[in-house]
């Protein structure tokens, strides 16, 4: 029996039978792991290292990581002999963290789906459960999780509490995230949440000092997690970061979770908790 799925950049992908063997950047892999598919071998992007980012991989256990960035090639994609090679998409023209050519190189075809700030987080994790289930898996469970967590967050976005979402660049700057280009952030705002907008800057951040991030007056710092972003442990010489710390409530945040519903349950009953600590205080 044929097999098929069309992509999120409207490519279709055919074959004779249901792909067995399936590669995958990290988020990917660890978003098809929670919905019961299980990855041959992930790679990281070019912001990852020789290791794994343990943010982005979620349950991940016991699967080759083949590289990142320059670090990877088409050899160490055909080394676990893939079927497909699953990617995500941010502008649904180019894969993320593979090049078609080394892919086509390893004998495998890209699938990317869309998780750009066009997109929505509801439709995001819709696809990828319907790429899992296409793969065979069983993405059934999370949809109650998720929904419970979202009832948490509007109840505790009944206090008027401003949020920030930061990704720490050193000690002189800071990026401050655009809500509405990250989905997660944007729908945080749909349930109720008062996201903060960082001013002029870039697309999706607005490169500034810590002393700007401070005036901000945030009463919740949502800070990047992962492996790229500079560690709160390394911002501790920073005036500015320890003002804001002191005024201030931080919470880790992922900008590339897993796609499934249980990871961002997680993150929303997170969120959940620190406004509803902080509403309590009010």
């Amino acid at each position: 029996m044929g097999w098929e799925f069309t992509d999120d950049r409207g490519i279709t992908l055919r074959r004779i039978g249901r792909p067995e063997r399936v590669a995958a950047y990290v988020r990917a892999g660890a978003a098809l792991w929670d919905l019961g598919v299980r990855p041959v071998g992930v790679y990281g992007s070019g912001h990852d290292g020789d290791e794994p980012d343990r943010a982005k991989s979620g349950a991940l256990a016991d699967v080759p990581y083949l590289g990142a960035g320059r670090g990877l090639d088409d050899g160490a994609i055909r080394s676990v002999r893939p079927d497909i090679v699953v990617d995500v998409t941010y502008d649904r023209d180019k894969p993320y963290a593979v090049t078609e050519a080394a892919a086509k190189r390893a004998g495998a075809p890209v699938l990317a789906l869309a998780v750009g700030g066009d997109t929505s987080l509801p439709n995001i994790l819709a696809r990828f459960d319907q790429l899992a289930v296409a793969l065979g898996g069983e993405p059934a469970g999370g949809d109650s999780e998720l929904a419970a967590a979202e009832d948490a967050v509007r109840s505790a976005a009944s206090v008027p509490l401003k949020v920030l979402a930061l990704s720490a660049a050193g000690a002189r700057q800071v990026h401050l995230a655009r809500p509405g280009t990250w989905p997660e952030l944007r729908h945080l705002a749909e349930l109720g949440v008062e996201l903060v907008e960082p001013g002029d800057g870039g697309a999706n951040w607005a490169t500034t000092t810590w002393e700007r991030a401070l005036g901000l007056a945030p009463d919740l710092v949502l800070a990047d997690a992962r492996a790229n972003a500079v560690p709160a442990g390394e911002l501790e010489s920073v005036p500015a970061w320890e003002a804001l710390t002191a005024t201030a409530t931080v919470e880790p945040w992922n900008p590339e979770l897993p796609c499934s519903a249980h990871a961002y349950a997680a993150f929303l009953r997170s969120v959940a908790d620190a406004l509803e600590v902080l509403g309590a205080k009010r």
